[in-house]
């Protein structure tokens, strides 16, 4: 039986790498999805050579900009045609707006960027990976069948007036969850969304003064940022098949920040 085979969008930095180390670690193929910045992607996939539980373990670089319909069929022929099979999606890639606008004045052109990358992207490429999967019913070479995996935010449901296009596409975005799993639950795919806090990332280095502050007064109840590898971890446990009789449902990874207290 060859080994599974994932897909990690996103996966050059962040979030994403930790995900692909994670799963390096666990055994499988991964296909390393990066925009534009190939030599990071080299960098995750050398980190991944490194962790691996085999040398006989492959990582592909594949290179798309998520929000054109050629490159996202394109990629996913790719890791089709090169690694032989696909086996999970995990939703990964997004970005922050290039710069905080209150949402009186915020423009047009950052809320179609962010609605084309974090949404639109990723909804179309869980379709071309549905209907793959929905052609190869029961190919699937992770315990309890195919995987789809959304990273969105806590921002899907908590508001940022200076972030509203951000919000927007991660509120959308867990909907997706929803639906997929809706349409998919009978097939033998799995979709779950993971929905981070407060990460250490590169998208949260310019903020890092201030929530040091927030999270050591109490913002989040754990008081400390969240990791890619807390991310990773949770992607590991559903690749394995540990939530067997879950679908559509929302994982936070936010230290208790969604939690109300008074």
């Amino acid at each position: 039986m060859s080994r599974p085979v994932i897909l990690v969008t996103g996966a050059s930095r962040g979030l994403g790498r930790g995900i692909a180390l994670t799963l390096a670690a666990e055994g499988y193929d991964l296909a390393i999805h990066y925009a534009s910045n190939s030599a990071a992607a080299e960098e995750t996939i050398t980190a991944c050579k490194n962790v691996a539980k085999s040398s006989e373990q492959r990582f592909l670089p594949v290179s798309a900009q998520l929000g054109s319909s050629e490159q996202r069929t394109a990629m996913i022929d790719k890791v089709i045609a090169e690694l032989g099979h696909l086996d999970a999606l995990v939703n990964n890639a997004g970005m922050a707006p290039r710069e905080r606008a209150d949402i009186t004045e915020a423009g047009e052109s950052s809320f179609d960027e962010l609605i084309s990358v974090n949404l639109k992207g990723p909804y179309f490429l869980s379709q071309s990976a549905a209907n793959y999967w929905l052609q190869h019913p029961g190919a699937s070479r992770l315990a309890g069948g195919y995987k789809l995996i959304f990273v969105t935010s806590i921002s899907a449901s908590t508001a940022s007036v200076n972030r509203g296009d951000y919000c927007i596409s991660k509120a959308g975005l867990a909907m997706a969850a929803q639906l997929w799993a809706t349409r998919l639950a009978a097939d033998g795919v799995q979709v779950l969304e993971l929905r981070p806090g407060i990460m250490a990332t590169d998208m949260t280095s310019g903020v890092k003064g201030k929530y040091d502050t927030l999270i050591a007064d109490g913002l989040v109840p754990q008081r400390r940022w969240g990791s890619p590898e807390d991310v990773g971890l949770a992607v590991k446990a559903i690749c394995r098949g540990d939530f067997p009789f879950s679908t559509g449902d929302v994982i936070y990874l936010d230290g208790g920040f969604h939690l109300r207290r008074l």
